[in-house]
């Protein structure tokens, strides 16, 4: 990392310390939350080259099972969420073991596939509330000590969480299998003629996405004391994708600056019911077409040629 890019990160690092003494916390922490989901998708996407059209079924099964797990049986909140990572982690290991032995659009369509019967499965479970969600989730307490039903307090505990998913990112992206991981997107079957066992790797590129996305969905269960069906469904899927163009397709921040993008406009337009899905269109179209890298890749972009 440069002397440029430590600057930046450590920046921002203070910008979020700082954040919520000007901006109500509880926003921060769903975009909080929805960053780190981005930035998870974006290491299979960005990184890997593989569309995942169902990965809301983890960030929605990690929350119904932290919220499950610490309502009902009394676990701690870590315990609550490592329940909920794992439970992703193996639901993307066995999704992710059918799934890899396709490319492309196939590929996508069974994740879709997957993501679909598990969300008639929560539908019809009887620990997930069905239509009525899992409400009343307790935050209870960070170590025993910290109080998470203070917002701030809550807010510090989101942020570190994101920020220990974030550097787990980036060390995965700049690792020699990180490498890797962009040689198969680039050219697969280069890299399978080089020795590499694509399938392991991709396997692995998926499960680590998978697992990133349950800490989002668990962490954001526990910020809202609720987990709805809405997390599992076939739209979050859709939106996952639009933060991560919107913000720039395989760049670092990119996931992250379209996730407060299309969170502040949800926020912002709520009053308008459902026009905030044709708005949030039109803008993602406009981009799309007039920022193609997206808004971190065309900043990147000018960047160099300064």
């Amino acid at each position: 990392m440069d002397n440029r890019n430590k600057i930046l990160y450590a920046g921002l690092f203070i910008v979020g310390l700082i954040a919520p003494a000007v901006v109500y916390p509880i926003f921060l922490m769903k975009a909080l939350c929805f960053a780190l989901f981005a930035s998870a998708f974006n290491l299979l996407l960005g990184f890997t080259g593989l569309l995942s059209f169902g990965h809301a079924m983890f960030l929605g099964t990690a929350g119904y099972i932290t919220g499950h797990t610490v309502k009902v049986m009394g676990f701690p909140t870590e315990l609550g969420i490592l329940a909920g990572v794992l439970a992703s982690t193996v639901l993307g290991y066995l999704v992710g073991s059918l799934a890899i032995r396709r490319q492309g659009i196939y590929f996508a369509m069974i994740t879709l596939a997957f993501s679909q019967m598990l969300y008639f499965i929560y539908l019809q479970a009887p620990f997930t509330g069905g239509e009525d969600g899992l409400q009343g989730i307790p935050r209870q307490t960070f170590l025993g000590i910290v109080n998470l039903e203070d917002d701030t307090a809550m807010y510090y505990f989101t942020y570190g969480v994101v920020v220990l998913g974030f550097w787990l990112i980036y060390r995965t992206i700049h690792s020699p299998f990180g490498q890797v991981l962009k040689a198969i997107r680039e050219n697969e079957p280069r890299a399978l003629s080089l020795g590499y066992d694509v399938d392991k790797y991709k396997l692995l590129a998926f499960v680590i996405s998978c697992a990133l996305s349950g800490l989002a969905g668990s962490t954001k269960a526990l910020v809202f004391k609720f987990e709805t069906l809405t997390d599992v469904h076939w739209a979050m899927s859709g939106e996952v994708v639009l933060m991560t163009l919107l913000g720039g397709l395989g760049t670092i921040l990119g996931p992250t600056v379209g996730a407060f993008i299309v969170i502040t406009l949800q926020n912002q337009l709520s009053h308008l019911e459902g026009w905030v899905t044709v708005i949030t269109g039109v803008i993602f179209v406009i981009c799309v077409l007039a920022f193609r890298r997206g808004v971190v890749g065309e900043i990147a972009a000018l960047l160099k040629k300064a």
